[in-house]
């Protein structure tokens, strides 16, 4: 074989983006601008993944309680309170996540930050919906319309 071969998205006015087989190099490729292409890893490599190839993480930082809108999605939301705080997650008739969405939230100040759940929301959490302590982190993953699981370093 002398031809790459692989499935190419066709995105309108965007760029296209694609995963192929490289025939000189033997390996998978992905390229999200359709021109540059950075090896996929794979369990023969050695794991080193290129930056090129990870998006950065982006965050949203708060000084005060917050509820979450739609553009969280995939973020870090940075609770930086002094005293205690609420991160509401607002009703799927207000902020249409998609089922798999993901929000991660890292309590940066002092106050202790509580998941609340909007009107008609479940958030399910063990042992609760509190972040512990400074520094703590978790996630939120959105299970069904109106249905999330918070995991990380929470307490009750």
């Amino acid at each position: 074989p002398s031809a790459n071969a692989g499935l190419e998205v066709e995105r309108g006015s965007s760029t296209n983006v694609a995963i192929q087989w490289n025939e000189t190099t033997d390996k998978w490729e992905a390229t999200n601008d359709g021109s540059t292409y950075g090896n996929l890893v794979t369990t023969a490599d050695s794991l080193t993944v290129s930056a090129a190839m990870i998006a950065d993480v982006v965050t949203n930082a708060q000084t005060a309680s917050y509820t979450l809108v739609l553009g969280d999605k995939n973020k870090i939301v940075e609770m930086n309170v002094a005293s205690g705080n609420n991160l509401t997650v607002p009703p799927n008739s207000s902020v249409a996540y998609p089922v798999g969405s993901q929000i991660n939230i890292l309590q940066v100040g002092a106050g202790q930050t509580t998941v609340v759940q909007g009107a008609g929301v479940t958030v399910n959490a063990a042992p609760g919906l509190k972040l512990r302590t400074q520094w703590s982190y978790a996630t939120l993953i959105k299970r069904a319309e109106n249905t999330w699981v918070l995991v990380g370093d929470i307490s009750a």
